[in-house]
């Protein structure tokens, strides 16, 4: 996903109130108190109700995925492609095209982003990224991964992955830079794609070494919740992931859809200043 690259993007911060709606319809005592069941969960809520409802769903998201993983997850598909609108505080700034392709044993990914609303009239850049490699059992193990600024080739990024060597070849800020290589590391784009490569089961506690062509970091991300989400497509079934915050890190949650190949049709990451980054599908086509 290309989120992250338009976080160097500045616009003036705005307000932004997150809607949440629930179904009050059902209510149950816990601890002495009444507690409304509403559908959406956000980690905000406080109080013993809070807790009671953070394990149900919990627990109603680990049965289901139980339940996949018996009935064993359907091949990944030979193609997508995929749209979204990406939000700065509730502001439009970027609209995202997303194209993947499997080919026998080989995979392409390729993202453009380019400046929506009123950002559009200020900032021209467009934002390309390409990621290739081979298609294995465990999923995608990218090979070459590029980031590119069509205005500023200065800030172009590349990574290169050598795994008989272990070693990861970057270039950046005009220098290169070899790392030692994680076994089943990913570049920023082929994580997202990687979800659909794993199985049911591993869901409830993920974690995978990244690189943004810059350095190796590590993600692990935790199963928060079964949620329904509003989209543009319509209201869907997702499991909620959270990424586990290193100390001024970035706080990230990623929406999966499962019955869409537990592909990520929600992203959201919140800077250390408060600002939000949000990246909400708007199409998505699997052959």
């Amino acid at each position: 996903m290309i989120l992250r690259a338009l976080l160097s993007m500045n616009p003036q911060n705005v307000g932004w109130v997150e809607a949440v709606k629930a179904d009050t319809h059902h209510q149950r005592a816990v601890d002495g108190y009444r507690c409304a069941q509403p559908i959406l969960h956000f980690a905000s809520v406080q109080g013993p109700c809070a807790v009671s409802r953070r394990n149900g769903w919990l627990a109603m998201a680990l049965a289901a995925l139980a339940a996949l993983a018996h009935a064993g997850e359907p091949a990944p598909p030979a193609s997508i492609a995929a749209s979204y609108d990406v939000f700065r505080n509730g502001l439009p700034v970027a609209v995202v095209q997303e194209t993947f392709e499997k080919s026998g044993a080989r995979y392409r990914i390729f993202s453009e982003s380019n400046p929506a609303g009123l950002l559009a009239l200020f900032v021209r850049t467009k934002i390309q990224i390409h990621s290739s490699g081979a298609v294995t059992p465990a999923g995608l193990r990218p090979e070459k991964f590029d980031y590119g600024r069509l205005d500023d080739t200065s800030k172009n990024v590349s990574a290169a992955f050598d795994w008989r060597a272990k070693r990861l070849h970057l270039t950046f800020d005009g220098r290169n830079e070899t790392l030692a290589l994680p076994q089943g590391t990913q570049d920023r784009v082929s994580l997202m794609y990687q979800f659909m490569f794993l199985p049911a089961e591993k869901f409830g506690n993920l974690a995978f070494h990244m690189t943004n062509g810059k350095k190796i970091e590590t993600y692990r991300y935790q199963l928060a919740g079964a949620e329904m989400i509003d989209t543009p497509l319509g209201t869907m079934h997702t499991l909620r992931l959270v990424k586990q915050r290193e100390p001024d890190d970035n706080a990230v949650e990623v929406w999966l859809a499962p019955e869409r190949k537990f592909f990520p049709v929600k992203l959201l990451i919140v800077e250390n200043d408060g600002s939000k980054f949000e990246q909400v599908i708007t199409q998505l086509e699997f052959k």
